[in-house]
C-alpha cells in the first residue's frame, strides 16, 4: 500500500476507536524495535514458546522466528494472553529441507549477528555482548539444545552470569533475562543506537494494530478503500 493511501486509511480507522486507545498504540509504537529478535528453533513445551511471545511483546521486540524442523508450534493462548497478536511471527516449517538453515541465512543477509546462548563456561557473559550491531538472538530446544545449523551460523554465543547452584534457567526465564538486557542497553541515550522502527514500518504496524483494535476493522479498511476507487 502506498504512504498516502496509508496515511488516509489510518486517520479514517482512528475515528472508530478511544482516544486513550489511539495515544497507547502509539506509545507502543514508539518503543516497538525491529533491531533486536528473536529465534525459536524446535521448542517443543507451548507454554515456553508462549512465555517468550508474551516477554517479546513486553520488552518492544516486534520479530519472532519460529523454526519448526521437528517441533510445531502451538501458543498458549493462557499465557500468551493476546501478546502473539501485536507481534510478528515468521514460522519456517516447510518440510524436507532445514529451515534453521533458511532462518538463520535470512537473517544474516539482513544484517542481524547471530547469537546463540547456552549455559557453558566458555562462552562470554551476557553483559558484555557487543550490541552495535542489529541482534538475532537464538534459544533452542529444550532438551537437545541447538542444532548443528545453528553452530555453523552463530557469530557468537552468550551465558548468563549465575551464582547459584542451578547450571541455567529455562526457555522462557532465559529469554526474558536477555531480552531485558539487550533492549535497555540499545535504548540508552548515550548508546547512538537507532534501533526504533522506520516510519514506514511504524505506519505499516500502526493501520495493522488498528484493524486488530476496532471491531470488523478489516472490513471497515477494506469499505473505506472501496468506496474512494468511485470517487
Amino acid at each position: 500500500m502506498e504512504d498516502e493511501l496509508r496515511l488516509e486509511t489510518i486517520n479514517y480507522l482512528k475515528e472508530f476507536i478511544r482516544e486513550g486507545r489511539w495515544e497507547t498504540i502509539n506509545k507502543v509504537l514508539d518503543q516497538r524495535t525491529e533491531y533486536v529478535t528473536v529465534v525459536l528453533e524446535d521448542i517443543y513445551q507451548s507454554h515456553n514458546a508462549s512465555a517468550v511471545l508474551r516477554s517479546c511483546d513486553g520488552f518492544g521486540i516486534n520479530d519472532v522466528h519460529v523454526i519448526e524442523n521437528n517441533c510445531e508450534f502451538d501458543p498458549h493462548v493462557q499465557i500468551t494472553l493476546g501478546a502473539d497478536q501485536w507481534l510478528d511471527i515468521n514460522r519456517y516449517n516447510t518440510p524436507n529441507v532445514d529451515n534453521t538453515e533458511i532462518c538463520l541465512s535470512s537473517l544474516k543477509e539482513k544484517g542481524y549477528q547471530i547469537i546463540a546462548t547456552t549455559p557453558h563456561e566458555r562462552e562470554s557473559n551476557l553483559n558484555d555482548l557487543d550490541v552495535s550491531k542489529p541482534t538475532a538472538l537464538v534459544f533452542g530446544n529444550e532438551l537437545d539444545g541447538f542444532s548443528e545449523s545453528v553452530l555453523k551460523h552463530a557469530d557468537g554465543f552468550v551465558k548468563i552470569p549465575m551464582y547459584g547452584f542451578s547450571e541455567s534457567f529455562n526457555i522462557s526465564v532465559s529469554a526474558a533475562v536477555c531480552m531485558y538486557d539487550l533492549t535497555t542497553r540499545v535504548r540508552q541515550k548515550k548508546s547512538n543506537i537507532d534501533w526504533k522502527l522506520t516510519e514506514d514500518r511504524r505506519s505499516e504496524l500502526l493501520l495493522s494494530w488498528l484493524k486488530s483494535s476496532i471491531k470488523a476493522g478489516e472490513q471497515l479498511a477494506e469499505k473505506f478503500l472501496k468506496e474512494r476507487e468511485t470517487i
